[in-house]
């Protein structure tokens, strides 16, 4: 017997034993399943757009944030677990590279202007490696690297401010 689904009004055929139980009113589990189950509508946390939640993952959510896929879930979750909020972190030493990243710093050499980044390192200015302030890191290549440390010329070109 042919009907029209509840969700979607697409016309699809019920076995008249069905009908009169009273079941044929879906064409498809996933129409079934939409309409008994109660939806509510949120925001993506990054992107802003709609996203229909089931009241259960709403009541179980430690966050009480809702993405509209794992791609911006992960990009929340990489701004807002970084330092000692991460949950691998020990003491931030060696977080220099991260910190360049983080703030966007050019990847090429401040001294040869070499953008392979392969061959690319973070230095510390004040040789200090406790001292992860922005200002105090740069990005030179391994020549530069060696030159500025073991040759008092580089290391006076690389105090010069390169802004």
């Amino acid at each position: 017997m042919p009907r029209h689904c509840k969700i979607c009004n697409t016309l699809f055929y019920a076995k008249p034993g069905h009908v009169k139980r009273g079941w044929g009113i879906y064409c498809s589990r996933t129409c079934h399943y939409s309409d008994t189950i109660e939806k509510v509508k949120k925001e993506c946390e990054t992107c802003k757009k709609p996203v229909f939640v089931v009241r259960s993952k709403i009541i179980r959510s430690k966050s009480g944030k809702f993405f509209c896929n794992k791609s911006c879930q992960t990009k929340w979750r990489n701004r807002q677990y970084v330092g000692n909020k991460h949950s691998n972190w020990k003491d931030g030493l060696n977080s220099y590279q991260s910190i360049l990243d983080r703030n966007k710093v050019p990847r090429i050499c401040l001294l040869c202007k070499i953008t392979d980044i392969r061959i690319l390192v973070t230095h510390h200015v004040d040789e200090n490696h406790r001292n992860n302030e922005l200002s105090n890191l740069a990005r030179l290549c391994h020549n530069c690297h060696h030159l500025v440390h073991n040759r008092p010329k580089y290391k006076s070109k690389l105090m010069v401010p390169l802004v």
